[in-house]
């Protein structure tokens, strides 16, 4: 595959250290978030002329993604509706954030009153199975402990099968960051504008 003239490389790939041992250890690794980040972060790390910046694992993705909900409120309004209730799959996190938090606000506000519901895949059920602690963003351990619910840097989901098609899950580490907090300073922020 190829976009915009880059070349896509799937994950694990034998171009990186971290992919080759990974590959080693099993070679039909279905892949993880976890294990391109690190690939991603290696190659960033040996290359003078490229950056990384992680576009998962960190809180200030949850805000970034908040265009997911801000679209949302747009597309109802425009049909004249409001939700009766929002559901948003947590796993990183910033899916439920990206899409809750603008709902959120409007919810503060007093303009809309939906229920708002955060739900998590079995195959990676950080919440309810995880544990509260240190942990790496990725696989390879490249990336700054982070405090989050997580089922462990190493872990990996089985992958998700719909029809004949093969869906990856390319959650490795399914961590919570400190919504509360995130959640009070944003809306807080939000509802006085």
């Amino acid at each position: 595959m190829e976009t915009w003239g880059a070349k896509v490389h799937p994950s694990p790939s034998s171009i990186t250290e971290t992919g080759r041992r990974i590959l080693q250890m099993d070679p039909s690794s279905p892949g993880s978030l976890g294990i391109a980040i690190s690939e991603a972060v290696e190659v960033a790390a040996k290359n003078a002329d490229t950056k990384y910046c992680l576009g998962s694992v960190l809180n200030h993705v949850l805000l970034h993604q908040t265009v997911i909900g801000e679209e949302c409120i747009k597309q109802m309004e425009a049909i004249g509706e409001t939700p009766d209730v929002i559901i948003g799959c947590t796993g990183g996190g910033s899916n439920f954030a990206g899409l809750s938090f603008p709902f959120i606000r409007e919810k503060l506000n007093g303009k809309i009153n939906p229920v708002i519901k955060a739900v998590e895949p079995a195959a990676c059920p950080s919440l309810t199975k995880g544990v509260y602690a240190y942990d790496y963003g990725d696989t390879a351990g490249m990336t700054p402990l982070m405090k989050m619910h997580t089922l462990g840097h190493d872990f990996i989901p089985d992958p998700i099968h719909a029809g004949n098609v093969k869906f990856l899950l390319k959650t490795q580490i399914c961590l919570k960051f400190h919504f509360l907090l995130l959640l009070i300073l944003y809306c807080k922020t939000f509802s006085t504008l």
